[in-house]
Order: C-alpha cells, then sequence, then structure tokens
C-alpha cells in the first residue's frame, strides 16, 4: 500500500512516497482534493459517468433488498410477510431461493464495483461518480432488513433499556418487560448480555426508540438515517484528508465509500461503526489543519459512540506536539498531554453524564460481551481451536483454556504493537497519522473477537494515503470475503469449509478482475461459443 500511479492524473506517473519513510520526508504536492486532473477532466468530459454500472450495482442492491426478506436479518413476527402469501419465502425451498436472489446481488454488486474501480484506474471517472454510485447502491438498501447481522436489534433493545430506566450497561434487553417486539428479535447471545457501547451512542438508540416504539421495521429504517451523518461525515472529510496524506480522491472513495465493506456492511447491516468513523475522520482532519482542541474533542465523542476509537488519542497528541515551536520536545509533550487530558476529561464526562443521567463506566466492563463470539477470523481464537483439536486428539480436555491463553497472548502482543508505533510516531505528521490507522486495525485483528467491519476502522484511513495498484486488487479480495464471512441472516459460515473455499475462490478472481477484465477468459470463451453457434446456424447469414 506505498504507492499508486493514479491514471487520472496527467502525464507521468505520480509521485512516489513510501510510507515507512523518515517522518522528516515530506510528501510530494498532490492537487487539491476533488480537483481533477487535466486527463482525468478530458476522460470525465468523454465518458461523464458509468450508466451501466450503476445501474448493474442498484439492480444488484435491489435483489439485496428482496432476499433479504426471506434470507436476511428477517423478525421472528414479521409483520410484512410473516403471515401473508409470500411468508413462504421465509421457509424452506422458499428460503433457498431468497439466498440465491440475495446472493446474486451480492455478486452484482461486487461485479459493479471492480468496474468502476477500472473505470478509475482507467482515468474513465473521477470522485463525483464514484460518489453518486455509491449512493444509488445504497438507496434500495435503506428499507431492507438487516444484511449479515443481527446487531441493529441489539442496538434498539439497548435504546429501549435506557429509555425505560434499565440500565444497559447492567442488564441484557431480556429484562425489559415491554416492546416485544424489540426484545425478541435481539438475537439470542445478546439478550442476557450488557451493552459493549458508548454512552452516546446508547442516547442515540433511546431517541430513535422514543421516535419508533416497539415498531422494529421502522427502528432499523430510522437508524440508517441516523447513521448516514456518520457516512456523511466522512465523505465531507475524506477530500480534505487525501490533500493532507498524499492520497488520490477517487481512489479514496471507491475503497472507503463505494466498498461492499461500505455499502453492504455498515449501512446495509447497519453497524454504528458509520457513525464513529464520522467523527474519528473529522477528528484527524482537525488535528492536521492545527485545529488541535477541536480534534481532541471529535475523537473523544467518537469514543463515546465506539470504545475503540480511543485507540487514536494518543497518536494526536504527537501530532499536536510537533506542530508548537521551540526545541524541547519534552516540555511540548508534556504541554500538550496535559491540555489533551484537560479536553478530553470534561467531555467525557460530560457526554456519558448528559447520555446517562450519571458518570456511568459500565461499558468498560460491558466491552467483554463481545468476547463470546468465538471464530477463527480472530487469529489468537483460530491459534486456541487448533492447539485444542491436537491436545483433544490424545486426552479429552475443555476447549476454552486454550482460548484463553492464546487470546491474553495475543493482547499482550497488540499491547507491545501499540506501544511501538506509538513511540514510532513521535515525528507526527502524516506517519503518526498512517501509524494510527495501522494500530486501529491491529485492534480490529489481535482483539478478540475480530468482526468484519471492525477492520474498517483503520482501513477508512488508510484509505487516504497512496496505494499501489496490486494492493487495491489485495483490498477487493478481502472485502468480499469479509462480507460473505457470515450469512445473510447474521450467522458465522466460518466453519462451513466448502462454503469458506468457494468465498476464497471468488475473492482471488474478484481480486484478478480488477487489475485484468475477464482474468480466467471464461467470457472471451462464451463469447467465442456464441459466435461460433451462431455462423454453423442453418439460418445464419453466413450460410446463405
Amino acid at each position: 500500500m506505498a504507492t499508486t500511479t493514479d491514471p487520472a492524473s496527467s502525464g507521468g506517473p505520480a509521485p512516489r512516497t513510501r510510507l515507512g519513510a523518515s517522518p522528516q520526508t515530506p510528501l510530494p504536492e498532490t492537487p487539491a482534493a476533488g480537483v481533477p486532473a487535466p486527463a482525468e477532466a478530458r476522460e470525465a468530459e468523454a465518458n461523464p459517468f458509468p450508466v451501466r454500472t450503476t445501474l448493474m450495482g442498484t439492480f444488484g442492491s435491489v435483489l439485496l433488498l428482496l432476499g433479504a426478506f426471506g434470507a436476511g436479518g428477517i423478525l421472528i413476527r414479521d409483520p410484512v410477510i410473516g403471515t401473508g402469501p409470500l411468508s413462504w419465502i421465509r421457509y424452506g425451498h422458499g428460503q433457498i431461493l431468497a439466498n440465491g436472489v440475495l446472493y446474486a446481488g451480492f455478486g452484482l454488486v461486487v461485479w459493479a464495483w471492480v468496474r468502476l474501480g477500472r473505470y478509475m484506474l482507467a482515468g474513465r471517472i473521477g470522485s463525483r461518480a464514484i460518489v453518486i454510485a455509491s449512493a444509488c447502491w445504497m438507496a434500495p438498501l435503506l428499507i431492507s432488513p438487516p444484511l449479515f447481522t443481527r446487531d441493529v436489534f441489539s442496538y434498539l433493545g439497548q435504546g429501549a433499556q435506557l429509555l425505560h430506566g434499565l440500565n444497559p450497561y447492567a442488564h441484557g434487553p431480556a429484562e425489559l418487560e415491554i416492546l416485544p417486539n424489540i426484545v425478541q428479535n435481539v438475537h439470542p447471545v445478546w439478550q442476557t448480555t450488557p451493552a459493549p457501547y458508548g454512552p452516546l451512542f446508547l442516547l442515540i438508540a433511546k431517541g430513535i426508540v422514543a421516535v419508533t416504539g416497539d415498531n422494529v421495521i421502522v427502528g432499523v429504517i430510522v437508524t440508517r438515517l441516523v447513521l448516514l451523518l456518520g457516512l456523511g461525515a466522512m465523505v465531507w472529510a475524506l477530500p480534505r484528508l487525501v490533500r493532507h496524506l498524499g492520497g488520490r480522491l477517487p481512489i479514496t472513495l471507491w475503497l472507503a465509500v463505494a466498498s461492499p465493506m461500505t455499502v453492504i456492511h455498515l449501512f446495509g447491516g447497519p453497524h454504528n461503526d458509520l457513525m464513529m468513523l464520522g467523527f474519528l475522520t473529522m477528528g484527524v482532519l482537525a488535528v492536521l489543519e492545527r485545529k488541535h482542541a477541536v480534534s481532541i474533542v471529535l475523537v473523544t465523542v467518537a469514543m463515546l459512540i465506539k470504545p475503540t476509537a480511543a485507540v487514536a488519542l494518543p497518536f494526536l497528541v504527537w501530532v499536536w506536539t510537533n506542530h508548537l515551536e521551540g526545541e524541547n520536545r519534552t516540555r511540548n509533550f508534556l504541554k500538550v498531554g496535559a491540555a489533551s487530558v484537560g479536553i478530553f476529561l470534561p467531555v467525557f464526562v460530560v457526554g456519558t453524564w448528559v447520555s446517562l443521567g450519571s458518570f456511568n463506566l459500565g461499558w468498560v466492563t460491558g466491552l467483554q460481551a463481545p468476547t463470546l463470539v468465538t471464530n477463527w477470523l480472530n487469529p489468537s481464537t483460530g491459534v486456541g481451536q487448533v492447539a485444542y483439536t491436537l491436545v483433544h486428539l490424545v486426552i479429552n480436555v475443555p476447549e476454552s483454556p486454550f482460548i484463553t491463553v492464546a487470546r491474553l497472548l495475543s493482547m499482550l502482543t497488540l499491547a507491545a504493537f501499540f506501544a511501538q508505533q506509538w513511540w514510532k510516531s513521535r515525528y507526527g505528521g502524516n506517519e503518526a497519522i498512517f501509524r494510527m490507522a495501522v494500530t486501529l486495525l491491529a485492534t480490529a485483528i489481535l482483539a478478540p473477537p475480530t468482526l468484519p467491519w471492525y477492520l474498517t476502522w483503520g482501513f477508512v484511513l488508510a484509505s487516504a494515503f497512496p496505494w499501489r495498484r496490486r494492493h487495491l486488487a489485495v483490498v477487493v479480495g478481502v472485502a468480499v470475503f469479509l462480507v460473505m464471512a457470515y450469512y445473510p441472516t447474521g450467522e458465522q459460515a466460518l466453519y462451513d469449509w466448502w462454503f469458506v473455499v468457494l468465498t476464497l475462490a471468488l475473492g482471488v478472481y474478484a481480486a484478478a478482475a480488477l487489475l485484468r477484465p475477464d482474468p480466467l477468459g471464461l467470457i472471451a470463451a462464451w463469447r467465442k461459443q456464441t459466435v461460433s453457434d451462431f455462423v454453423s446456424s442453418p439460418s445464419s447469414p453466413a450460410r446463405q
């Protein structure tokens, strides 16, 4: 991911930037964010908008919507089709058909995204076309049942708890005696577990439930509408981040906004990570623009939505420190550290108090709830499961100690990695932001559990840096795998090994297709066969 040559730029290749270089190494100047290079402008005039690709992705989203009514995160008691003439789509062969429709839609969305990426790399489209295409792909999903997750029902359940005086950090939604439609749709694993989310997000969920009541369908739609604020903040901040971090805006928007990770996981899910990322990107932008206090406030707010945003705060201190004049770095660091704490504490305390009505730190212990999820997508969990399997061949032992020890070692590794990356960021600048992004990615991977959408925490920031083409192809393959790592119902698919093999194969094919259309020659062979059949037909004009 070190560099990329933007095909939309004029003349020769873009200046190369080595992200591992000395922090003092200045980044090459790039065009202002959102302003196309001359070649890009000429191409945009020749082919202003990828209509067919946009329509392909939109049709795919419509299929996702239709398939989700039978194969997505459907309601226990669905007032729309649960007892009507279409109820058959929720069971048996009807559900199989719904799954087929849903995965066909997913394939079209991925295909459209890859085609959009090829046009972008060829300089045929700019950032405006990517944003419009992304909006078209998301629009049908606004009214869709949840896709590949049921987390949104937990959001509503925890908001209902707070609304009706039940502490979400001490009780699970199952203890709520009213709003049965909301409570019964919370996944069984989370029925009795405390909320792991920040207090500000619980306040937002409380407001949503106060408006929608026990109507779960409207609650899901309103949740998506609210999370669009986070997406809007991202789209606003990313062009300005690109200007600072040296990337190319079309590539950044294609990676961070048009990706199936955003369209299907963050929005189609939906997941509150989308709102957290909105505040996080604005906070990082603020520190680069020397609005240091604003930056600490924004990232603290992001933390009050999802606590993992706190990982970014120590890196902001280094950026701020290096903006100060004077050669006494230690004094500058202590001054900035004290100022940062002085800003963080009142924002955190007031935000928590306003959200919960008291200074409740229950979310700290609530962070243990997601660790109930065990799958090999989290490497430490996978290592623990492999060790257990090998030992279990010889002696009958429980699995949990192996996973617990492996996760403990992984957390120690993460702590050491965090400290190393933070110290290497002491010169501030873009180097600190890059290492912040890497540390957020490491947190998503090394801290249990690893859920697919967690990787967006660091990836959205990383998308604003320069990229190489082959690394963009890797992102395509990883994105396909991460979406398909869970079934549309929200249950994990990581132990259906034939499905995993198929998913990996599709991811590799999609990755190769970004760099070379039809990498296996399947479409060309089909077209050749079609032409051959036409020529050999007795009624063909060629034989008359």
